[in-house]
């Protein structure tokens, strides 16, 4: 039977990027030919397999301007060479080449912003990259009829600026029974004390990683464990060299999700820290926060308007009142410490991983994607 292919683009490793991955599927289930186009870099993982068909572009550069040239011109030459009935866009660094072919081959164009990109720290810091990526933006978002986003507070935001409706598709993992598949043994986790974590792919400036690792000294009994990738970690690796931390910080690499979760589960307080210093971190709902919620953590969380509506919704954790350390180490300590709480947090959690999953998601981006089927 003949499919219809759909092209879904993003700019960075395929391996790890769930959000995309869940796009890729509900694509297929409507009845999709898909291909998954990204990068592959130095340190990427070894592609695991997928039901769906994936390419990855090597390229010279891994970071700054000339990487995000170069991706859009091999990605805008890559859809010229391969046929597609729909483009699926992730994030505006892969939108421009997708916009082009959109505009002259006439193939619809569905735009999902996992955040408010020009609002990121890094960009604020530099503001002649930010205006030229702002430029891209106002220039395509306004034509665009199917735009997708994270949570209300970045659709109301993209919105206001463009006078156009924005669909929200959170992004909630599968519903998953809480499993513990591996010893703390098995994970090189140390025995008999709790474990804190900090997680995700994008562990970068102004995700309160720093903070987390200056906490320990203050904070007995337990190990902050963090897992991924991101532009802070070897910074932190030489803040965690301190000897009133160095035995209570454990690195991890980036993991595919599954491998994560092996992990996750056997944390005792899930960390979610965002400062609260530029329009995206502000309105962000981190991924992390649900990773937490599927494995029963506790979370511990800054006090961003969408992580705080699900924490205090649901009960599940406790809001930091500054980054100051010592306040952080203060409120986990109370956290591992008190066994009634965990017991309302763990019972809570059940209810929430229950709400907050995906197959209660998907139907959002289904009615988008029936569109084109």
């Amino acid at each position: 039977m003949y499919q219809k292919k759909a092209i879904v683009t993003v700019i960075n490793d395929l391996n790890t990027d769930m959000r995309v991955h869940k796009t890729c599927l509900c694509l297929k289930k409507a009845g999709f030919d898909v291909l998954l186009v990204g990068r592959q870099q130095k340190a990427s993982l070894t592609m695991e397999n997928r039901p769906y068909s994936t390419h990855r572009m090597r390229l010279l550069f891994e970071k700054g301007p000339l990487f995000y040239a170069e991706y859009n011109i091999r990605l805008f030459f890559f859809l010229l060479g391969n046929k597609s009935k729909l483009y699926f866009s992730n994030d505006l660094d892969t939108l421009l080449p997708c916009y082009i072919h959109h505009k002259i081959r006439r193939i619809p164009l569905i735009f999902d912003s996992h955040e408010y990109f020009t609002g990121v720290p890094e960009l604020e810091k530099r503001p002649f990259v930010r205006k030229i990526w702002k430029l891209i933006e106002r220039s395509i978002v306004p034509h665009i009829r199917n735009f997708i986003t994270i949570n209300d507070s970045m659709a109301g935001l993209f919105s206001g600026e463009y006078k156009r409706e924005v669909k929200v598709v959170r992004n909630i993992p599968y519903k998953r029974d809480y499993l513990i598949s591996a010893s703390r043994e098995q994970l090189g986790l140390p025995p008999g004390v709790k474990i804190v974590i900090l997680q995700g792919g994008g562990i970068n400036v102004d995700r309160g990683a720093e903070e987390a690792v200056d906490a320990m000294q203050y904070i007995d009994g337990a190990v902050l464990l963090i897992i991924g990738g991101g532009d802070v970690i070897e910074q932190l690796k030489v803040r965690a060299q301190k000897p009133e931390v160095s035995s209570k910080v454990i690195f991890v690499p980036r993991l595919p999700y599954e491998k994560l979760y092996a992990y996750t589960v056997h944390a005792d307080v899930g960390l979610s820290l965002d400062k609260d210093n530029s329009i995206n971190y502000h309105y962000s709902l981190p991924n992390k926060l649900f990773d937490y919620i599927m494995a029963r953590v506790p979370v511990l969380a800054s006090p961003l308007p969408e992580v705080e509506k699900i924490v205090r919704g649901y009960d599940i954790g406790e809001i930091i009142e500054s980054h100051d350390p010592e306040h952080i180490a203060l409120k986990i300590s109370q956290m591992i410490s008190d066994d009634n709480k965990t017991k309302g947090y763990k019972a809570n959690l059940v209810k929430a991983a229950a709400e907050l999953c995906w197959e209660n998601e998907e139907h959002r981006l289904s009615e988008i994607i029936a569109k084109y089927v």
